[in-house]
């Protein structure tokens, strides 16, 4: 007998994509991890485009992932670990709202789950300022040029990665071990 698999999606904006997609792809059960731009007003944004400010998207990751093996309030954690959901359009030193926190879901399961998941972490105080991320249902995802898909693996010695992506994986790792993938 053949058993289906079930696989989700879900997409993500927590700054820079670049950071977003190397922490996602370290995950048991992902399976794709795309950058790309949503929730703007233009059709087929490019990367410069977006950076101006003037599209509304946001950098963003799509995440497709078998929920048997990992579950989307985990994905909601990690998320909530690699980005700080409270400082308005901005992560670190990129600032403008292509760098928003934001979650856009596909099914209503997953609007409930992020909004309940959020509130817990304000009930809990587990920020010292309230959390800023919107959720919200996709309407359109596209895909950012190539020179940004896999741009961890491809440039981990890049001064960026060094910097921003090495520190927030360290922290991916000292959390979730039992989420990552084994070498």
């Amino acid at each position: 007998m053949d058993t289906v698999q079930k696989i989700e999606t879900v997409v993500f904006g927590g700054g820079c994509f670049w950071c977003t997609e190397a922490a996602f792809k370290a995950l048991r059960g992902v399976t794709s991890v795309v950058p790309g731009y949503s929730g703007g007003t233009v059709q087929s944004p490019t990367y410069d485009a977006v950076c101006s400010g003037t599209t509304g998207h946001a950098e963003v990751v799509r995440v497709t992932y078998d929920p048997s093996i990992i579950a989307f309030d985990d994905l909601l954690s990690v998320f909530f670990t690699v980005h700080d959901p409270t400082t308005l359009n901005r992560q670190g030193n990129d600032v403008g709202t292509q760098y928003r926190s934001v979650i856009f879901t596909i099914t209503e399961a997953q609007q409930a789950a992020a909004t309940t998941f959020i509130a817990e972490l304000t009930k809990d105080a587990v920020f010292s300022s309230p959390i800023i991320t919107e959720v919200a249902t996709l309407s359109s995802f596209f895909e950012a040029e190539p020179y940004h898909q896999d741009f961890y693996s491809k440039n981990s010695e890049n001064a960026y990665c060094q910097a921003i992506i090495n520190p927030k994986l360290k922290k991916l790792r000292e959390r979730y071990q039992p989420l990552l993938k084994t070498p």
